[in-house]
């Protein structure tokens, strides 16, 4: 079975697929990427048998196309943005605002393709941050090449899920916006038109306590 996922599930899903091989007998195969080139392939035919992805307007165009397995679309895990520094980075009440006086680069993932870096301009945009920082700005590919950015210190600072942040070595979390300016960051899962019953049964998976204390535990919600 193939599973097809953004990229900010890297960690979590790899130990559920571990622990779902070691439950059922039946291998899981991942394969990750920006949510807009996972939607991309899956449109193209990719042989995906479960897609997850970090944002819904790209699984819609899925559904859209006729490409998931009807009746096993749903809202599987909520996520969170975060500012991120290196972790020897000097204490700043304001990191956002000190960058923006500054040269020091603040990377995001590309708006255009990558849903973390789309809800971190909507972020940026809606606190008032956006004009300012323009000049700082660069894009990645995805969320986790945005931490790598930071980890290596060729981004003074970054914007990430939770998710991504907890328990990674070399950065830490500078800035965490308050419930009121999150935007709504949510990871549908669904069966692609041509899988397998036993997609349905990973699905299920996904959402037994096992799963969920491994999503959990890195950093990501539930939807209940």
């Amino acid at each position: 079975m193939t599973v097809f996922a953004a990229a900010s599930l890297t960690d979590a899903l790899g130990e559920i697929a571990t622990a779902y091989e070691r439950a059922s007998g039946q291998p899981v195969r991942l394969s990750f990427a920006a949510s807009g080139a996972v939607a991309r392939q899956i449109q193209a035919g990719a042989p995906a048998d479960v897609v997850i992805l970090a944002d819904t307007p790209w699984m819609d165009r899925l559904q859209a196309a006729d490409r998931l397995a009807p009746g096993t679309r749903s809202d599987l895990l909520r996520n969170s943005l975060v500012v991120i520094a290196p972790s020897d980075a000097t204490a700043d009440a304001d990191p956002l605002g000190a960058l923006a006086a500054s040269r020091g680069k603040l990377a995001i993932g590309d708006p255009e393709s990558v849903p973390a870096g789309d809800y971190a301009r909507t972020w940026l945009q809606t606190s008032g941050r956006w004009e300012r920082l323009q000049a700082n700005i660069v894009t990645a590919a995805d969320v986790r090449a945005v931490r790598t950015f930071v980890e290596r210190d060729e981004a003074a600072l970054g914007i990430v899920y939770r998710s991504d942040a907890i328990g990674a070595a070399g950065i830490k979390i500078v800035v965490e916006p308050p419930e009121a300016e999150q935007p709504s960051i949510v990871y549908p899962a669904a069966a692609t038109r041509e899988a397998a019953w036993k997609a349905q049964a990973f699905l299920a998976f996904l959402k037994g306590p096992e799963a969920t204390r491994i999503f959990v535990a890195h950093g990501f919600r539930t939807r209940s």
